[in-house]
Parts: C-alpha cells; sequence; structure tokens
C-alpha cells in the first residue's frame, strides 16, 4: 500500500481528469453492451486485421485471437503445438511437409474450412497483387519466391497443394530447421476466401466476419477500441477461457495507468504504456511481470538518400553513439546496450561484435566522408512514432539524446519528426524518410528472424539496402543442416551489416514487461512475449 501511495503522488489532477473522460467513455458504451470480461491496454490503433499485410505487433496481438493457422504457439514456450493441424509429418530430407486437418473445423459462420482454404490463404499471402510485407516468410515453399516475384505464374508450381479435404502438403526448397514456426505466423493464417472474393480490400467490414480463430470481431470502433467475442464454433472452444475481450488503443503512459490503477483496465502489454518516472517503484509490486525479450531496438538509414548512402557517414554516426548514456538516462527499465543485432540468447547463434562508442574514429571517418567537422553535411531528419494519445515519449527521448550526441561529436544537425503509428509504418516502408527508430521482436526463437530481415527482398527491410553476398550467406546458411556451419555463415552475414555496411545501428535488447492484475490468470512470460488471447481469464471475486 506504501508503494501505491507513493506512486499516486506522481499522478496529477490533469492525470485524473483525462481518466475521468476516459472512464465515462467506456462507461457510456457499457449501458449499451454488456461489459467486457477481459480489458486489455495495447498501445496503438491497428493499422489493419488482415492477416497478409499487418505487421505491427498491435494488429498481430488482436489477429492471433481472430484467425488461426496450421499451427499456434504454445503460451507457455512459446514453441509450436498443433492449431487448425492436429498432426504433421516431416519426410526424412527435411523438404516435405504432411499436415493433416482437424476434421471438425469451420468457420465462425458455420461453413466448413478445408485443405483448399488453407492453400488459398498462402498463395494470396505470396500472390504480388497482395503486397505482402511477411510474403518473405513463404520463401522457403519450393518456387515461393519466384511467384512473389511473378517470374512464375502457374500457382500449381508452387510449393503447397491439397491432397484431399484433410491433408495439405508442403514442399520446401530446403530443409528449414524452423518451418514449423513460420506456421504459427500471422501471414499463414487461415482467411475466409468466400469473403474475400465478394468484398474485395473491404472484405473486413464484413458482418458478420468468418473467423478461424477462437474469437469474433463484434466491432473496430477507431480511436475507443476493438471488441472480440467468443466463437462457439472454434474447434477448440471448450477451452476459450473469456467471452467477450476490449482491446483498448491507448498510448498515453498517465492515462493507460489511470485506467489500470483504478480497475478499468487488467492488462498492460507494453512497458512504454506506464509512466518512465514509476518504473523503478513499479517494478517492485506482485503485479509487474519482468521476462527476458528477444527484441532488439536500432537506428534505421535510408541509404537511397544522400549522405547516408555512404557507409562513411554511416560508419561515422554509428561510432558517435553511447549507448550505455541512452540506457541509463532514458530507459531505466533493465535494457542491455548492444552493437549487433541478434539478441544474446537466441538459440544456436552468438553475434560477432559491432561498433562501439569511438568519438575519435567517428570524426576521423566522417572526415574522410568529406564533411570534416561536420561543414557541409547538410541537415537531415529523424522520424519516429507516438502511439495513441501522444504520451509515449521514449521514442522522442532516445531521438533528443542522438540528436545531441551527433551534434557535439559531429558538429552535425537533426531535426526531430513525430508521427502517428501509422504513418510511421507507410513512410519507413516506402523509404520516406532520412534516418528514424526501428526495432523488431522476433517472431521465433532463431537468428534467422532478424537477420533475413535485410534481405534485399524482405518487405520488412525498411533501409533500401541491398548487398547479394548478404543474401547469399543467409541463403546458404537456411539451407545447412548442420547448425554450427549455419551459425558460421549467419555471423559474416551478421558481421557484413553491422562491421562494414551499417544500414542500421543497433542500440540495446528490449527488457520486457507486462503488467497485469494479480486476478488474471493464462499469461506466461516467454521470450516472445507472445500471449494467446483464449488462455487468458479474470478469476472472479467471491
Amino acid at each position: 500500500m506504501a508503494i501505491f501511495k507513493r506512486a499516486r503522488r506522481f499522478l496529477t489532477r490533469a492525470r485524473f481528469v483525462f481518466f475521468l473522460a476516459a472512464f465515462v467513455l467506456i462507461s457510456g458504451c457499457a449501458r449499451h453492451e454488456p461489459p467486457a470480461d477481459i480489458t486489455i491496454i495495447n498501445q496503438a490503433e491497428p493499422e489493419t486485421l488482415d492477416p497478409a499485410l499487418l505487421t505491427g505487433i498491435p494488429e498481430m496481438r488482436i489477429d492471433v485471437g481472430l484467425f488461426e493457422g496450421l499451427a499456434r504457439l504454445d503460451p507457455k514456450t512459446a514453441r509450436p503445438i498443433p492449431g487448425l493441424a492436429e498432426s504433421w509429418e516431416i519426410s526424412s530430407d527435411g523438404k516435405i511437409y504432411t499436415f493433416h486437418l482437424r476434421t471438425n473445423l469451420v468457420w465462425s459462420t458455420g461453413e466448413p474450412i478445408r485443405a483448399d482454404d488453407v492453400v488459398y490463404s498462402w498463395i494470396r499471402a505470396l500472390n504480388p497483387a497482395t503486397a505482402s510485407d511477411y510474403a518473405g516468410q513463404l520463401y522457403y515453399l519450393k518456387n515461393g519466391e519466384d511467384f512473389n516475384a511473378g517470374k512464375i505464374k502457374d500457382v500449381a508450381l508452387v510449393g503447397i497443394h491439397a491432397l484431399d479435404p484433410f491433408t495439405v502438403r508442403v514442399e520446401l526448397k530446403n530443409p528449414t530447421a524452423f518451418f514449423l514456426d513460420v506456421c504459427t505466423l500471422a501471414v499463414t493464417y487461415v482467411v475466409p476466401r468466400q469473403t474475400i472474393e465478394k468484398y474485395g480490400d473491404r472484405w473486413l467490414m464484413a458482418r458478420p466476419l468468418p473467423a478461424s480463430g477462437p474469437y469474433e470481431l463484434a466491432y473496430w470502433r477507431l480511436n475507443d477500441k476493438v471488441r472480440l467475442i467468443k466463437n462457439p464454433r472454434y474447434w477448440d472452444a471448450a477451452h476459450t477461457q473469456s467471452d467477450i475481450i476490449d482491446i483498448l488503443p491507448i498510448g498515453s503512459p498517465s492515462t493507460a495507468f489511470d485506467l489500470y490503477e483504478q480497475g478499468a483496465v487488467d492488462i498492460i502489454w507494453d512497458k512504454e504504456v506506464v509512466p518512465a518516472e514509476l518504473l523503478d517503484i513499479l517494478r517492485k509490486r506482485p503485479d509487474v511481470h519482468p521476462f527476458n525479450y528477444l527484441a532488439t531496438y536500432w537506428v534505421s538509414f535510408n541509404v537511397t538518400r544522400k549522405p547516408f548512402d555512404n557507409p562513411l557517414v554511416r560508419k561515422a554516426l554509428a561510432l558517435a553513439v553511447d549507448r550505455e548514456r541512452i540506457v541509463k538516462k532514458v530507459m531505466r527499465g533493465g535494457e542491455r546496450p548492444i552493437s549487433h543485432l541478434v539478441p544474446d540468447g537466441t538459440a544456436n547463434y552468438t553475434s560477432p561484435p559491432g561498433l562501439d562508442y569511438n568519438p575519435a574514429l567517428a570524426k576521423k571517418l566522417l572526415a574522410e566522408a568529406g564533411y570534416p567537422g561536420g561543414r557541409g553535411f547538410p541537415r537531415f531528419e529523424y522520424i519516429f512514432n507516438a502511439p495513441a494519445g501522444g504520451g509515449d515519449k521514449v521514442h522522442e527521448d532516445i531521438a533528443i539524446e542522438l540528436q545531441q550526441m551527433w551534434h557535439d561529436t559531429l558538429g552535425i544537425n537533426m531535426d526531430l519528426r513525430q508521427v502517428e503509428w501509422k504513418v510511421w509504418l507507410s513512410e519507413t516502408a516506402h523509404l520516406d524518410y532520412d534516418v528514424g527508430r526501428g526495432d523488431w521482436i522476433g517472431d521465433y526463437d532463431d537468428a534467422n528472424t532478424f537477420l533475413d530481415l535485410f534481405l534485399s527482398n524482405s518487405g520488412n527491410n525498411r533501409t533500401g539496402w541491398k548487398n547479394a553476398r548478404y543474401d547469399e550467406l543467409v541463403n546458404e546458411a537456411n539451407a545447412q543442416t548442420d547448425l554450427k556451419k549455419r551459425e558460421g555463415l549467419f555471423q559474416q552475414a551478421e558481421g557484413i551489416l553491422i562491421q562494414d555496411e551499417l544500414p542500421i545501428i543497433p542500440l540495446y535488447i528490449y527488457a520486457g514487461i507486462n503488467y497485469y492484475h494479480t486476478n488474471i490468470t493464462g499469461i506466461y512470460q516467454n521470450i516472445l512475449d507472445d500471449h494467446p488471447l483464449n488462455y487468458i481469464r479474470k478469476i472472479k471475486s467471491r
């Protein structure tokens, strides 16, 4: 109780008024609809709920409730377990996967889910007309990459086929150790062909919206919430723990924390949606749950724009960054500074060292690039996002530190530009920026989930950087079955990225924290921060 009182002193009257306004909004809605069993603060307004198009964590957290793939993640271990497929076999050469669907699968609207629906969903994600940033995850299929690139048109040549209504056969280019992990990703979720073909790009607005997962979409009200309701036709509906889940896009730490403290919400997924000045106090509370996180934060360069097309410039800026200062001054949550990309502790992999803080060498390289003392270096812009509400200052505070370091060490000037989440996603994807913040949370526990981001053909490569040797090494590593040889090839590739070319400057490994009340069960801390919604429930007080 003493800790609570001390924390509350940080909350101003203005924050309390903000809370009342938000609470009235939620209460007003509740008069016309049943209350949620679980209410979650999810930081940002979703960009989309189309599994083939989403790229952000806020979207994925919702979609895992609406749609499902052949496999899903175990909530405790974050390892693949059966989903729509009840079992599978893998050929002795590791290239053929035969999935057997459950025979009781139906859409939430009652129509059967069959093997053809799986094939349709994967081919749709690979279709170049869909423009899926995650299509690269299906390049492991035979001819998957060529189909996505438009080099072949015949769908029959792609390595996925329905052998019968309940059997899907997948053929890979090479053995891929983490392919079952790929089968848990949103890009592989089974989506309703009948609805998509009827409504086209507006298919998500169909009501009722057919769902293959444990929940249905009741509604999505912009700047209010996404409401999910239990799908009684889901194959495992008997074990879906909560009937109604509300997901709120609140990015203001003061508002989020107030709502949480008052019991209006049950869960805050992200550490960034809590006032940073309270972290030292809150970390001691029983409702604060830390975990090791497979996630890295970095600075991205748009290498298609001058002067950032010059590796010497990028190296100079990297060498002028004091990561320890950023972690200690801004973060204060247990983050670890790093000069490499792949987080420490990733399975079967250790990164090579990157470029550490060296102001003298930074000045030397910038002079070699033609900008001694920063003279002649153009003023440039740093883009970062703030979630809904504009209250998350972490990205801004990091940007301010970088701005000061680069000015003081190199004599160059940088302007800051804060944009909304959707704008940040769009502008970085279209390379409409100079320098900006970037990060990645691993999709699975393997170095490839980070290293394949920077392949020349990756839809998630937001730097414009391309390197044929890097591509060759990553692809060769993924064809290897010998773990040591695979690690060596990956290390060579990462060396190109963090020692030679520097399209990014790695800053730190995330430290994860979830906030949820002690009456919430079904959440387990894991390195992917993945928490399937159907496992979560609130224990009712007697």
